[in-house]
């Protein structure tokens, strides 16, 4: 029997929160034989990155280090009652292990090489298109927005740095509850942007642009529509051109339609009340057209790194991504709980599209039954990239987050990557 509309709900926003708020969102069923990895010099990824068909487990027998990762992982699934559980861990960026655990779908068994949607993580690479950008003095970071998009509210007090770090005040029409009731009885809707900015703009902004800080999806609508004003270029072909191709993460790339690049990792979930698959359901509300990704555990870690450690700016633009101003904002004031203006301090706030925890630099998308999680340390130059999917039973919460926090404290213990 389906559960009733109220505890639907329920599910429903406690998931969405998952993907909302800073926590300080038919294939073969023939597995591939084990292959050895193409390498560059020294064992590193070679030229391009890791891609495609190179996106396969760890060559055996694994060393002692890899097979305490893949330990903690088996483990952790199990705990955790997991479907899948996908990871790769490198340091310095040469393969400790890549591995998938667990199913894609009943008797498919989960691979490297599958795609799964990656949300939020398109947020680090626009963060640092938009600060390439700025380098080049194309643009600048206090700019307002009124000259490209001038028809948004207070769109003479908002700056590109405000959308790209949360601090406008907008609502986020992720946690709203129209929005929410909406999306749970429809969830194949095509949305627009538009459709999705009116939940915000429905409301009074929860404090003056830049006084504050609080998680939206709506910042990141609004500035993907003014990257492609500033530059003419739609926001997927500025991504590739300026982030993901030259990382060689060719498995990385934007959906127009609910489609994945085949193969697959299927996902379920119980947002709605009952068991189900998600893997097709629509994701055109988690952003703007274009920004709407989908990888593999391969180029996540590729990501990972990458965007963690500021290999594509320069010293000043990293410092910039790490904290853009976000340090100390936030807190409960007359017209915004603490519950939404969270604290952001040097221990955990959000930068510039990516999120710092004790030094870890992140994203942590989880919505609609997949759950991921790209980490960077750069003291350690260790990173962390883990997709998992759900059974009937799985907690609560984005998972991929816990497998990497477990592993975290096993290579990094003195670095606790303490979202919660």
């Amino acid at each position: 029997m389906r559960p009733t509309p109220t505890r639907n709900r329920t599910r429903s926003r406690r998931a969405l929160l998952c993907a909302a708020l800073l926590a300080l969102t038919v294939q073969t069923a023939a597995a591939p034989a084990l292959a050895s990895r193409s390498q560059g010099p020294g064992g590193q990824d070679g030229p391009g990155g890791p891609g495609g068909r190179d996106c396969v487990r760890t060559e055996r027998p694994l060393d002692g280090k890899a097979r305490r990762i893949l330990d903690i992982t088996r483990k952790a699934k199990s705990d955790l009652k997991l479907n899948s559980v996908e990871l790769r861990v490198t340091i310095d960026g040469r393969e400790v292990l890549t591995d998938a655990l667990g199913e894609s779908m009943t008797g498919v068994p989960a691979e490297p090489d599958m795609h799964f949607r990656a949300g939020s993580v398109a947020f680090a690479h626009i963060g640092t298109a938009l600060l390439q950008l700025v380098e080049e003095g194309k643009v600048d970071l206090d700019d307002t927005v009124e000259q490209w998009l001038p028809t948004v509210p207070q769109a003479n007090r908002i700056t590109l740095r405000m959308l790209a770090s949360n601090t406008t005040g907008l609502h986020d029409y992720v946690t709203d509850p129209a929005f929410v009731t909406e999306l749970e009885a429809h969830p194949f809707r095509q949305w627009t942007p538009a459709q999705l900015l009116a939940y915000p703009y429905s409301h009074s902004f929860w404090y003056e642009p830049g006084k504050s800080w609080s998680y939206s999806h709506a910042n990141y609508v609004l500035l993907v529509a003014a990257l492609e004003k500033i530059t003419g270029i739609r926001i997927d072909r500025l991504v590739r051109e300026r982030v993901t191709g030259p990382l060689g993460m060719r498995d990385t790339r934007n959906n127009f339609t609910p489609d994945i690049p085949r193969r697959v990792l299927h996902a379920f979930t119980s947002d709605r009340g009952f068991y189900e698959e998600s893997t097709f359901w629509n994701p055109s509300w988690t952003t703007a057209p274009g920004a709407v990704i989908t990888t593999h555990i391969c180029d996540l870690a590729t990501s990972a790194r990458a965007i963690g450690s500021g290999e594509l700016l320069s010293h000043r633009s990293y410092r910039t991504l790490l904290n853009p101003g976000t340090v100390g904002l936030g807190g409960a004031s007359a017209t915004c709980p603490a519950s939404i203006c969270l604290k952001q301090t040097e221990a955990k706030h959000f930068g510039l599209g990516v999120i710092v925890v004790n030094g870890w630099v992140l994203q942590n998308p989880s919505f609609s039954g997949y759950a991921a999680i790209q980490a960077y340390l750069p003291s350690k130059r260790l990173a962390i990239a883990v997709s998992a999917t759900k059974t009937a039973t799985t907690p609560d919460g984005n998972m991929a987050e816990v497998v990497a926090q477990r592993i975290a404290a096993a290579l990094a213990p003195n670095d606790p990557l303490a979202i919660t």
